[in-house]
């Protein structure tokens, strides 16, 4: 008999994380490698945010909190929310977890109930689809193109709804594309959900700081109000505060499904650190100044590896609007022969003959559910992107 249960057996190991961890063991086998597989900043958490730790431990402030949130952290959380989207939530309407993957898990083990379906648009985040398995749900893959962006369409939308559909997940902007949708964009698609009182929102807001140009961000429910009463509005501190380790995500919502998503907790996880729950209120309540700056200088390495995988010949990379991701394809490479003499039978393939012969580690797309791509994050130095993509020229140059 199987030791694994039937409910994980659904399920693989994250896939971004398989893959930073293969450079890591790479690398300390004297490799030279340049892992470029993690969504992580590669800047150091503010000062100010250590600071304020530091304090709360000198404080003694190190027992359990409520379990999910203290009030501090839930009032700075429905401040940030008023200030910065213009959305008006109770303290008792807002969720703290231990990072952004325990919120959603929260929130689908919460209602999901056999057969119930959750519409997630590809290419997806690498946990949604797994997350929704475990908690005894069914995925349901709406498609999105690199014609029209990869960002989903209202008929694709109206398509994937079913009577047994319990929830949608938008990410915006996307890990992994990058793509980040309009307001004009998201009031197609709330027009849609109107028409669909059953459907649930989760909009996953992680990146909203790290958006382009003159792209505007905007969140489902400051576009149509009336899905406020089952919209999840998701977010937390690892990227715009560059605060990855310290495990803190949030949500707000409808105050009955807060409540579920609590009991969860008080049953799993229970509070998150105390240490990071006091880190976060310095993060979301202090200077604010320095995100801008980190996000013109994630803007300037975007344009860079465009531009450079763009120069690689078989590679075509769009330019997204956020986050710090490019969805590359590699359609013009599939069937060719590697260095090695292997066959790139797919977008796995490449990644592994691109790992083993220039020693940069990138995430395949076929784990992100939309073929034949790959993800790089491009949340390092300018130096390390540059020889990156220039091993990635020379590999792809080397393709016959």
């Amino acid at each position: 008999m199987s030791l694994e249960s039937a409910a994980l057996s659904r399920v693989k190991p994250s896939a971004t994380l398989a893959a930073d961890q293969k450079g890591r063991e790479l690398k300390a086998q004297g490799r030279d490698i340049i892992s470029l597989a993690a969504g992580e900043p590669d800047f150091d958490t503010p000062d100010n945010i250590k600071d304020a730790a530091i304090k709360a431990i000198r404080d003694g402030k190190t027992k359990y909190t409520n379990v999910d949130g203290i009030p501090e952290l839930k009032e700075a959380i429905v401040g940030k929310f008023k200030r910065e989207n213009g959305l008006s939530y109770k303290a008792s309407q807002v969720n703290v977890s231990p990072g952004g993957k325990p919120v959603i898990w929260n929130a689908m083990l919460s209602t999901l109930n056999p057969g119930d379906e959750v519409v997630i648009p590809t290419p997806y985040w690498v946990s949604y689809w797994d997350i929704v398995l475990l908690a005894g749900g069914e995925p349901k893959a709406a498609p999105t193109t690199a014609g029209n962006g990869f960002k989903l369409k209202p008929e694709d939308l109206e398509a994937a709804i079913t009577p047994r559909t319990r929830w949608l997940f938008l990410n915006s902007p996307s890990n992994p594309s990058g793509a980040a949708y309009t307001r004009a964009e998201l009031r197609a698609l709330a027009d849609v959900l109107l028409r669909h009182p059953h459907v649930w929102i989760l909009t996953d807001d992680m990146y909203e700081h790290l958006v382009f140009g003159d792209f505007e961000f905007s969140t489902i429910v400051q576009v149509e109000p009336a899905l406020y009463d089952r919209t999840l509005t998701m977010n937390g501190v690892s990227k715009a505060y560059a605060m990855t380790g310290w495990r803190i995500g949030y949500a707000a919502g409808p105050e009955p499904l807060i409540k579920l998503m609590a009991k969860v907790m008080s049953q799993t996880t229970s509070n998150p650190s105390s240490i990071s729950q006091w880190a976060a209120v310095e993060a979301l309540n202090g200077p604010q100044h320095y995100i801008k700056t980190n996000a013109k200088l994630f803007e300037s390495r975007r344009d860079l590896v465009v531009s450079m995988l763009n120069q690689a010949r078989g590679i075509h990379c769009p330019t997204p609007e956020g986050a710090f991701y490019v969805y590359p394809s590699v359609a013009e490479l599939i069937g060719k022969t590697a260095p090695s003499g292997k066959v790139i039978a797919s977008d796995q393939d490449f990644a592994v003959e691109l790992l083993e012969t220039e020693g940069v580690s990138v995430v395949f797309g076929a784990a992100f559910g939309l073929s034949p791509f790959f993800r790089i994050s491009y949340a390092t130095s300018n130096a390390l992107l540059e020889d990156a993509c220039s091993r990635i020229q020379r590999f792809c140059a080397a393709v016959k």
